[in-house]
């Protein structure tokens, strides 16, 4: 979600260079979310001497003049009362710049912009292991692994990874499995002894191979029945309706329903507080493999004739 620019023709914001959009886009971030800015934030953030940053300020105040007001006191800008971004400022982006800062800019550190608490990560990769993951996706090639798997345990494998998935808990790639000749979900922190192989995927191997992850389905999620209040979870989700309508692949579908706390259920019976949203038709995740992990979902039962 981005909040919405002002009406500053397109084009004047296009024909500034990518790094004035750069300082630019920071500067208004400033004064967006903490209600000003200054020389020593452009310096800090991207190491511009003193009269760079004053030409910068002086470019976004003919750009947006209603947006910024110099007080000399402070020597400082502060945010204008008719203010209206005229950079598009992505709500989750803006979030993980305040929680873990807008990188680490010539100073070197990164870190919380204000004070915030998230929960911490408990399961992260190893740098070498996501490093050889991503190096083999973007070229195509398969990787030689040992895997340790819950059912089965150690073992060695080939496997073709096309893409990283965040369950929220874990990361782990897709990947077609040369040893079952299946997609399959690895997690990173159980991958060990990485070598890329020289030849490339094959056809049967790639991302528009998996059906699982080709195929998107519709997820109508709607308040919890057993809520007496669902209009204040419409607040929370930002539903401009009575259903959020959420797309999703099949290969991961059940990991996010799992990690948003979703009632399958069929008939809504989950009761821990936690469950605030219901899937108001859960046949909708028939057939998706990661169907399993959604809580609640249970199969639709077959009988025969």
């Amino acid at each position: 979600m981005a909040v919405k620019t002002s009406a500053v023709p397109t084009s004047d914001v296009e024909a500034l260079s990518y790094a004035q959009r750069e300082r630019l886009a920071y500067l208004e971030f400033r004064l967006y979310f903490f209600g000003e800015a200054s020389r020593p934030d452009l310096y800090a953030r991207f190491g511009v001497a003193p009269a760079g940053a004053t030409r910068d300020f002086a470019l976004y105040r003919e750009l947006a003049p209603a947006n910024i007001v110099f007080h000399g006191s402070s020597k400082t800008y502060r945010i204008g009362v008719d203010f209206s971004p005229i950079f598009e400022h992505d709500t989750r982006r803006v979030l993980s710049s305040l929680t873990q800062g807008f990188g680490a800019g010539v100073e070197g550190v990164a870190g919380p912009m204000l004070p915030c608490e998230s929960p911490a990560t408990l399961s992260a990769p190893r740098l070498d292991v996501l490093a050889a993951v991503c190096r083999a996706i973007h070229a195509g090639r398969p990787l030689a692994i040992r895997y340790h798997a819950m059912s089965s345990g150690a073992s060695e494998r080939v496997i073709v990874p096309f893409a990283l998935v965040d369950t929220g808990l874990r990361w782990h790639a897709r990947a077609f499995d040369r040893k079952s000749g299946e997609f399959r979900d690895f997690v990173l922190t159980r991958i060990e002894s990485l070598r890329q192989l020289n030849d490339d995927a094959k056809p049967g191997e790639r991302a528009e191979a998996d059906i699982q992850w080709t195929r998107v389905i519709e997820l109508d999620l709607v308040p919890h029945p057993r809520l007496q209040r669902p209009e204040i979870i419409r607040m929370d989700y930002g539903m401009t309706s009575d259903v959020l309508r959420v797309k999703a692949r099949a290969a991961v579908a059940g990991y996010m329903l799992l990690r948003w706390s979703v009632d399958c259920s069929p008939d809504h019976t989950l009761e821990g507080e936690q469950y605030r949203l219901w899937l108001r038709d859960p046949l909708a995740l028939y057939g998706a493999s990661s169907a399993m992990l959604a809580p609640g979902y249970a199969p639709p039962v077959t009988t025969k004739g």
